[in-house]
């Protein structure tokens, strides 16, 4: 690739159905992934988010350093953000006492506030400026506070709202079909839509991978976290490597 053209291209993939589909899949494994280190393994929430944390802040560095977008290494740092937004939460909410409720509110405040600033510092908060290392920054910071978000709010409305996993899938799913409604059929922000379905395929994760591995009288499907997270693994590999994925292009 010419350096002209590296130029004109951001380090983030194109927001295709394939994008989407990782996503979703992504976001599952992080709570099947993040409940097998804390929880099955015994490690507890603390542990846990030390662990993924360290691999988080190197999968970033990895990122940002990288000339260009590499499918494998941007899936891994997203993988690596669900991980470390499951585990952190659950540490949050439970070890702390914070609750959903307050864990979830906390998270969307700063969730906000990271938009706000990467706003207010370089003028857009679109997908197509992350080609710098600061808005490269500014990107992961805001997708590791909507996926730690996520699994609060998951939890939130499975357990707390009464809704059960399967219920609370439907409303995250439903709500996710308004944000694809609202993007066919009207001038609503392209920014703005995006990142409400970003935030959204989180908690829609988070309920399906309880849903995969929480005990029947839970109202999940008591499958092994190890078994649920190694074929959600399998099926982002082979999702990447066979279907292609460009960068997007960075806006003029």
């Amino acid at each position: 690739m010419n350096a002209s053209l590296a130029k004109s291209l951001a380090k983030v993939p194109e927001v295709t159905l394939v994008f989407w589909v990782i996503k979703i899949a992504a976001t599952t494994l992080g709570e099947t992934g993040g409940d097998a280190v804390s929880m099955s393994m015994n490690l507890g929430y603390l542990v846990g988010t030390i662990i993924f944390l360290a691999v988080f802040l190197l999968a970033v560095f990895a990122q940002i350093r990288a000339r260009t977008f590499q499918p494998l290494l941007y899936w891994t740092t997203i993988i690596a953000t669900t991980t470390v937004g499951t585990t952190l939460a659950d540490f949050a909410d439970r070890s702390l006492g914070i609750g959903y409720a307050g864990g979830s509110a906390l998270l969307m405040a700063l969730l906000f506030g990271s938009l706000l600033l990467w706003h207010r510092t370089l003028g857009s908060v679109s997908v197509s400026t992350v080609s710098s290392p600061k808005a490269e920054l500014f990107y992961w910071v805001t997708i590791m506070f909507s996926q730690t978000l996520g699994t609060a709010l998951g939890d939130w409305t499975a357990g707390t709202a009464g809704l059960g996993y399967t219920g609370a899938a439907i409303v995250f799913g439903a709500l996710l079909a308004l944000v694809v409604a609202l993007y066919y059929w009207t001038t609503v922000s392209r920014t703005l839509l995006f990142w409400a379905a970003f935030i959204l395929t989180r908690p829609l994760g988070a309920v399906v991978g309880d849903f995969l591995d929480k005990p029947l009288n839970a109202g999940g499907l008591a499958l092994s976290r190890y078994s649920a997270s190694a074929a959600l693994f399998a099926f982002i590999l082979i999702s990447i490597l066979l279907f292609k994925q460009n960068a997007a292009r960075t806006a003029h």
